[in-house]
């Protein structure tokens, strides 16, 4: 065990720097939501957003690179790091104006007014989050994927909440101009 936080990954035999800032994870993970990126592409910018000196990693490396900044961005060896549990319970953009208040309770101050935070410093914050809106909306999100009954307080609070508490899937540019295609045949349609 060590009390030291990360700011550099081991590939290939060699140490290279790390950007470990929660915002820079953040947005990772904005890049890993992004349904017009693929795969590579995703891990692309995992990449080059995490490694401060990426085009160093040699190609036969990359890999490695890669699962090394998984397995950091998800926490290290902390205790369900592994993702056995591939239910998808919240969304850091999505989510965010309820993560905030939450993380800023745990921290005891505003988090996003400070210059610097370690992205594990954040998670573990995270991880304390105390009973509020946040665990609320996990709780009932948790349940339904697992298909258990909500109570009538759950059923109620669903009902009232569902847009928060659903998880909106992110649609392509392509969808987003088909939708708006059809929004402007209908409109026309219905002569407004």
């Amino acid at each position: 065990m060590t009390a030291e936080l990360p700011t550099a990954l081991t590939v290939g035999g060699r140490a290279y720097a790390i950007r470990t800032d929660y915002r820079v994870l953040l947005h990772i993970f904005s890049a890993f939501n992004d349904p017009d990126l693929n795969e590579q592409e995703k891990c692309y910018v995992c990449l080059k957003c995490l490694y401060k000196d990426f085009e160093s990693i040699p190609k036969e490396h990359l890999q490695e690179a890669a699962e090394k900044a998984y397995r950091f961005a998800g926490g290290g060896d902390t205790p369900g790091a592994d993702g056995a549990d591939n239910v998808k319970l919240f969304d850091w953009e999505q989510d965010e104006s309820m993560i905030f208040p939450a993380v800023n309770k745990a921290a005891g101050f505003e988090v996003r007014s400070v210059d610097y935070m370690h992205w594990w410093t954040f998670l573990g914050l995270f991880g304390v989050v105390d009973e509020g809106l946040l665990t609320r909306v996990i709780h009932i999100r948790r349940k339904r994927a697992k298909g258990k009954k909500l109570d009538k307080t759950e059923q109620e609070f669903y009902r009232e909440h569902r847009q928060m508490i659903d998880l909106r899937a992110r649609l392509t540019v392509e969808q987003l101009r088909q939708q708006a295609e059809d929004d402007a045949f209908l409109k026309e349609l219905l002569g407004e």
